[in-house]
């Protein structure tokens, strides 16, 4: 069990939060800043791979503290507290620099190494934080505070709660799990070696003048949120991941599977300026979309007058001739631009259509990252399911645009789109076989509550083995709720509830009506459920972030219909 955080940090945040707003108080938060800032940035740099991003994680961690320091309990290890926040920050980083496409790689190498130790080092970096991830809270902090912080085995010992003795024993086992997981994954290194690299890497300083700028900054943040941290928390989430939604990039007519991250107050200006540009985008679509239907007036008009003349000229046979063929010509543009959408007049052009197809692998992977993991998938078998469920969606659209043009029976639109649904399972188990078919199929239909506790988590301050039990729980009743709610409905029981991932849901906005009041159903009975496990505060959360998946569903669900719509009426 871990007891008392270390006596400086105690008394450092003790002075901070009676007095937050104080020369005295805003001196302590600095402090704390200094003591721990490297840790967090090499932490934060080793997934971002950028210094300025880097930087930002740092921001909006520290901000976290500023606003949080309070709810901290007693026998929270700062340092691990930290650690796992930079860890659960930096991957909303990467994940939003991701979609956006705009991450940037940067390759840094150690140059007070030797060749020998920076070549190990360049094999062991990129895993190290995942590794880390892996290892049980006591383990992980023992070996932050051994190696990362150069603690002593005593010092490890009385954060830890435990003897001298004990904390070498942890700290040795703790290396060899670290070890062990290199090794599958063909990083051979050996015990001391990996020691030496621990001691000698893993923390760096942190740019001159950022402790300042990022006290100062979090100190601000927090006293301005102070009062309202919960709706806030909830407000910041324009999308989240149970909208893996397809989305219009109207620039290049893309319909990327977004992942919304929820980002913190120091990330505010970059989502302003992205959202300013998403916005000149969609308007430009929207002037596109504007003048293909005046083209498409203007040719109706135009035809109708030829018609007319034709009818009033019959008399005289070269004339009738000449317009007879005007008249097919067109109608046949007229037939044309009547079936196209604004998406397809975007991606008839062959490196928008590849951009567009490369944008659902990339969501897709998202998605089934968490399969890919519990199948122990080959990075070979990783990307050829992930082409195959971006090639399953670039078929579905073409689907949807014809029921939003033809608008068949309802039978009739779900049944092509099960036929599309059962080619691609087909083409799983030829991938990876019968039996991770059905990992496959299971997968899937757990994914309302797979995505759901993986986002609503990141509302849940703290970490640790308490906020993974609740976790675990919310999904079990996430999946419990969905079968008892499609069995009440008469669905089948593998139906997809997330909206989004339901293409019948674009192609039919009465269906689309009834799934988002299915899961608004699976929702309120699940948070009826969660009150055994979930505080009052937490529950409140969980309604209001409940509540803004159903919105930006519908939303999202709008959107593609109209991206995918035949342009005429």
């Amino acid at each position: 069990m871990l007891v008392n955080m270390t006596e400086s940090d105690h008394d450092l945040l003790g002075q901070f939060t009676r007095e937050p707003r104080t020369p005295a108080g805003q001196d302590a938060f600095s402090e704390l800043v200094k003591l721990h800032l490297n840790l967090v940035y090499s932490a934060a740099l080793r997934q971002v791979r950028s210094p300025q991003l880097a930087e930002e994680v740092c921001q909006s961690v520290f901000t976290n503290l500023a606003c949080h320091a309070a709810k901290l309990d007693p026998d929270t290890v700062l340092s691990a507290w930290l650690y796992q926040v930079t860890r659960h920050t930096a991957i909303d980083v990467v994940r939003r620099e991701a979609r956006r496409q705009a991450r940037e790689q940067i390759a840094f190498q150690m140059s007070n190494m030797n060749d020998a130790t920076a070549a190990e080092w360049t094999h062991v970096e990129p895993l190290l934080d995942e590794a880390m991830d892996s290892l049980d809270a006591a383990d992980r902090t023992a070996i932050l505070l051994r190696y990362f912080e150069n603690k002593s085995l005593r010092e490890v010992g009385e954060a830890l709660g435990a003897s001298e003795d004990a904390a070498q024993k942890r700290v040795s086992r703790a290396v060899e799990r670290l070890r062990e997981y290199f090794g599958k994954r063909k990083v051979a290194v050996g015990t001391s070696g990996l020691v030496a690299l621990l001691s000698a890497n893993t923390v760096q300083a942190a740019p001159t003048g950022l402790a300042g700028t990022i006290a100062t900054g979090a100190v601000v943040a927090s006293a301005a949120a102070s009062t309202t941290t919960a709706i806030a928390i909830t407000k910041t989430i324009a999308m989240t991941t149970i909208q893996k939604t397809m989305i219009g990039a109207a620039a290049a007519g893309a319909i990327a599977l977004g992942v919304y991250q929820a980002h913190q107050v120091s990330n505010l200006r970059a989502q302003v300026q992205s959202l300013e540009r998403q916005a000149q985008q969609d308007r430009e679509l929207s002037n596109q979309a504007r003048e293909w239907q005046r083209e498409h007036d203007r040719a109706t008009n135009a035809l109708a007058a030829l018609t007319a003349e034709n009818a009033a000229l019959k008399k005289n046979p070269n004339d009738v001739l000449r317009l007879r063929g005007e008249v097919g010509r067109l109608r046949q543009e007229n037939a044309t631009m009547g079936s196209s959408s604004a998406l397809s007049k975007v991606t008839a052009n062959a490196d928008s259509r590849k951009l567009l197809r490369d944008q659902q692998k990339l969501g897709m992977g998202m998605i089934y990252k968490g399969f890919a993991k519990q199948m122990n998938l080959t990075k070979e078998q990783t990307d050829k399911l992930n082409d195959l469920l971006a090639d399953h969606i670039m078929e579905n659209v073409g689907i949807v645009s014809t029921a939003l043009r033809d608008k068949p029976a309802t039978e009739q639109m779900n049944a092509l789109f099960a036929a599309q649904e059962a080619a691609l399972q087909e083409k799983v188990q030829a991938l990876l076989g019968p039996d991770s078919l059905a990992q496959y199929q299971e997968y899937t239909k757990n994914l309302l509550g797979s995505l759901t506790a993986d986002q609503f988590s990141a509302l849940l301050w703290g970490a640790g083995p308490a906020n993974e039990d609740k976790m675990k729980q919310l999904k079990q009743v996430i999946q419990e709720q969905t079968q008892q709610a499609l069995a009440s409905a008469g669905l089948p029981n593998d139906y997809q509830v997330v909206p989004i991932l339901n293409f019948a849901n674009i192609a039919s906005e009465p269906q689309a009506d009834a799934s988002l009041k299915l899961l608004d159903d699976i929702y309120q009975q699940t948070a009826a459920r969660s009150s055994s496990f979930l505080s009052a505060d937490e529950l409140e959360k969980f309604r209001s972030f409940s509540g803004i998946a159903i919105t930006n569903s519908r939303t999202a669900l709008a959107l593609n219909r109209t991206l995918m719509a035949p342009l005429s009426k």
